[in-house]
Formats: structure tokens, C-alpha cells, sequence
């Protein structure tokens, strides 16, 4: 077989990798705005729901948690008599959001610290209530901060995907082996597999980096 012949195999892989990053990424981002924000909560139950779930997703593997939800978290359900079972793409989208969200948070109140106290006090001056102050002047200072880290994030959570090979899910990193287990071409598959990493990876960077330059430009104006 000709490198050719290994295009549209690999680029329908390319495509579940594209659509696990994008899905996980946008549920990643949300989880990071809910439980960074939830971290330094007023309400105790919330700060410390927020701790548990940052500590330990950022605490134990991406793989194990992938396995956890894919083949422990079924055995659970039918010990307790409810359907549990997961589709390969649901723990996947599931676990990589799960473990950029963890990591995001941090980032979202790492961001959110650095807003100046004098603001907070302007804001009591005039009589904000905390969610007027939170969305009046905390995020709008704090979101441009993020953008940097949360593109790094991003493209790690591109590569990450490659895990979710090993639940079966047809991914680009499933679709190599697949070919290379019936061909033993590993030189040139491995390599077409690296630079469609590698391009992935280059547009994702340019797209994080265009909506850096429209949130700081968005800053500016504000």
C-alpha cells in the first residue's frame, strides 16, 4: 500500500479527534468558569464541592478516570440496578472535559485573584451586590488573563485525545494502529499521524490566539 491509500482512514480518524476536542473543550471551558468561580464561593457546600472535584481530577490520571467512567462506573450501576453504560464517544468527551475543567479552574481563579482590590472596593462604594460585581468587573478584567492558559489547555487536550484509542473509539491515534497492525508500515503511518497532530494542533493555537486578540481588544474598548 501506497501513503495514499492511508489518507481517508486516517482523515476520518482526524475528524473524531476534531469533533472529541471541540465537544470536550467547550464542556472543559464551562466546567472551569462553574467550579473556578464556585472555588472561592461564599457557600461552603459549593467551595467545597468545587475543592473535591478540582483536586481530584487534577490529582489522579486522565487515563484512569477514561476507565473509570468507560468500564468501572457501568459495573457500579448494575449493582445498584440503573443503567450506567457509557458509548465510547460520551466517556470520552466525558472524561477529557472532566479533566481540562479541573485544570481550568484553576486558571479562572488564578484570574479572577488578580483583579485589583481597589476595584473591589469601588464596586462596594457604589453598592454592587457580589454577582454585579462578578460580571461587571471581575470577568471582564479576568477573561482576557485567561485566554493564554486556556489555549495551552486546549492544544494539551487535542493531544490528550489520543487516549480514548484505548476504549476503542475510532479516533486518528485508533485509526493508525488499526492500519499499522494490518500493514507493519509504522515509518511512514506514524509519521503521517505526527504532522496531522502537528497541523491540528497549529490551527487550534491560531484560533485561541484570534480569540485572545478579540477578547483583548474587547478589553481595550471597554
Amino acid at each position: 500500500m501506497d501513503w495514499q491509500d492511508y489518507l481517508a482512514p486516517l482523515s476520518q480518524g482526524a475528524w473524531v479527534t476534531i469533533e472529541l476536542t471541540v465537544y470536550s473543550t467547550l464542556l472543559g471551558a464551562l466546567l472551569s468558569f462553574v467550579f473556578g468561580i464556585g472555588r472561592d464561593a461564599h457557600t461552603r457546600l459549593l467551595r467545597w464541592l468545587s475543592i473535591g472535584y478540582i483536586e481530584i481530577f487534577r490529582g489522579t490520571s486522565l487515563l484512569v478516570q477514561l476507565f473509570w467512567l468507560y468500564f468501572a462506573l457501568p459495573v457500579i450501576g448494575q449493582a445498584i440496578g440503573v443503567n450506567l453504560q457509557l458509548a465510547p464517544v460520551t466517556a470520552g468527551v466525558l472524561a477529557l472535559s472532566l479533566n481540562i475543567g479541573a485544570y481550568g479552574a484553576e486558571v479562572v481563579r488564578g484570574a479572577l485573584k488578580s483583579v485589583p482590590r481597589s476595584q473591589h472596593e469601588a464596586a462596594v462604594a457604589l453598592n454592587f451586590t457580589p454577582r454585579q460585581r462578578l460580571w461587571r468587573i471581575d470577568l471582564p478584567q479576568a477573561i482576557p488573563e485567561m485566554m493564554p492558559p486556556f489555549g495551552n489547555l486546549a492544544v494539551q487536550n487535542l493531544k490528550d485525545t489520543a487516549l480514548v484509542s484505548l476504549i476503542s473509539l475510532g479516533d486518528l491515534a485508533f485509526r493508525a494502529e488499526q492500519i499499522r497492525n494490518f500493514t507493519q508500515d509504522s515509518t511512514t503511518i506514524y509519521t503521517m499521524v505526527l504532522l496531522m497532530y502537528f497541523g491540528m494542533a497549529l490551527v487550534l493555537t491560531a484560533l485561541m490566539k484570534l480569540l485572545e486578540h478579540r477578547v483583548g481588544r474587547w478589553r481595550t474598548e471597554n
